[in-house]
């Protein structure tokens, strides 16, 4: 492979770097035109006016509706993933046993959980909780979020850390069982720190789907922050300020999951490399790794 091409594709010649940066042009000119389009007739109905801005200046108008709302999006994306974590782990390894019984109940598990919306889950569980008086009704709402959330969100955690288990090397499990690790101590010692780091990111975008899901706590008076600021914007009149002061308000927190992702990222990597410096098993094992030909003892 020459140096002009990547492993993808050629690399384009100048007439196609030409062609590109020509059409390049045009999109951003179209886009920007379309955004001043909009701009100017949403300034023509006066959504930009000050009167229209001016209650988010009011602390009756944080307190009241929109950090009550924030709190009940914050309290069942904190909750439901730490249970669809929790899910997810048992589903995923559950789905890697050695016994077949095993791996069919949570492979039907996970199947059935991953096909329904999550609507329809939260639905079936407010109902389901309202007739057998599972909760106290003062908790239903967020009850029927939570558990929607986490039996879908779980499913969901399941298959990707059984694909990141599965794309770890598999002469990181030889070596394992050739130094006489038990599954469990493979699986918490090697394969499971590795196959962590490798889906922080696909875990933490499923992180931000289950906090902008429970949105659809509003269908059965769940208060979250979307119900919030449309309640605000009806009292207020100004329906299109509240809706990007709620879309701030949730892609500043979608920065902050980002943000705990890479630092998270950046510690299980640099613990691994203490802990695989201090603990001579795996340290053996990857020792025994680097061995030419180590991959091919059966």
């Amino acid at each position: 492979m020459s140096d002009e091409s990547t492993v993808l594709y050629d690399a384009p010649g100048p007439r196609a770097r030409r062609r590109n940066l020509i059409t390049a042009i045009v999109f951003v000119a179209i886009v920007v035109a379309v955004i001043a389009y909009v701009i100017t007739v949403l300034a023509g109905k006066g959504q930009f006016d000050a009167d229209k801005w001016s209650p988010f200046t009011v602390a009756g108008t944080w307190y009241t509706w929109l950090l009550p709302g924030l709190w009940g999006t914050l309290k069942a994306a904190f909750v439901s993933i730490i249970l669809a974590l929790v899910v997810g782990t048992l589903l995923g390894i559950g789905r890697l046993s050695d016994h077949r019984w095993v791996r069919v109940v949570c492979g039907f598990i996970v199947e059935i959980f991953r096909a329904i919306p999550v609507l329809i889950l939260m639905f079936f569980a407010y109902f389901l909780f309202a007739k057998y008086a599972v909760v106290p009704s003062s908790q239903l709402s967020f009850a029927a979020v939570v558990f929607g959330l986490t039996l879908y969100n779980g499913s969901v955690i399941a298959e990707i850390l059984r694909a990141g288990i599965q794309a770890v090397p598999r002469g990181q499990s030889e070596a394992a069982q050739s130094i006489g690790l038990r599954k469990s101590q493979m699986m918490r010692m090697i394969l499971l720190p590795q196959a962590v780091t490798a889906m922080l990111p696909a875990l933490i975008s499923q992180m931000v789907i289950a906090l902008k899901d429970s949105a659809l706590g509003y269908a059965f008076g769940y208060i979250e922050v979307v119900r919030s600021g449309i309640v605000s914007a009806s009292y207020w009149g100004n329906y299109l300020p509240s809706l990007v002061v709620v879309a701030v308000i949730m892609i500043a927190i979608n920065f902050c999951l980002t943000g705990l992702a890479n630092y998270l990222e950046r510690r299980l990597r640099s613990g691994r490399r203490k802990t695989n410096a201090s603990d001579p098993d795996v340290a053996e094992l990857e020792t025994m790794e680097n061995v030419p030909g180590f991959n091919k003892i059966g």
